[in-house]
């Protein structure tokens, strides 16, 4: 097998070297609105190729080696005086798997606690390769079928303008549920 990142021989689909060298994370802090951040691991350029598995068989594999050198480093380190959900936004399984339940149980710890198939589209629209117009005209009409009044960290594997991530923190605003923040893989911007 070839690594997916250097095309050298590896026994792994990504090799030891790419995971120490190109995949460590470098964290990213973008705001969407006053006092609401979105942080990212990785510059898109970066980490493309990767992100583009989530259309693959074997992408669920790639998801869960980012998620391990990403989110569960972040959830070693995070500590609140409460409990804090963690939402995959629409962690529907398309393709296979959900990328974004995925990234969320790899947050999983004493402070985070994933609530899996609670933020759902009811608009499947592809937004890749769209611009701010069209994402603004076909909203993904969120519904939230969660716990209402708890504090949140919304989670997505990329983000380009930002508009699912701020429909989604609005469906959850909606059930009295504060969003401290969103989580990506990546920022489209970087």
């Amino acid at each position: 097998m070839r690594c997916l990142i250097c095309q050298n021989l590896s026994l792994k689909m990504i090799c030891k070297n790419c995971k120490n060298n190109l995949l460590e994370p470098a964290f990213n802090k973008r705001e969407l609105e006053k006092d609401f951040f979105v942080y990212s691991f990785y510059p898109y350029e970066d980490i493309k190729i990767l992100l583009n598995t989530k259309y693959e068989f074997y992408g669920d594999k790639v998801f869960n080696i980012i998620a391990e050198l990403s989110f569960q480093k972040f959830s070693n380190n995070f500590t609140y005086p409460e409990q804090v959900y963690i939402i995959p936004i629409d962690d529907h399984t398309r393709h296979e798997f959900s990328q974004t339940a995925i990234l969320a149980k790899s947050l999983k710890s004493d402070y985070l606690i994933p609530m899996y198939d609670s933020l759902k589209a009811t608009n499947i629209v592809k937004y890749a390769g769209k611009d701010l117009n069209f994402r603004k005209q076909n909203k993904r009409n969120f519904i939230y079928k969660g716990k209402n009044n708890i504090k949140v960290i919304l989670i997505d594997d990329l983000i380009t303008t930002g508009t699912t991530i701020l429909e989604a923190k609005k469906a959850l605003e909606k059930a009295n549920c504060e969003v401290l923040f969103a989580l990506t893989i990546s920022d489209a911007r970087v």
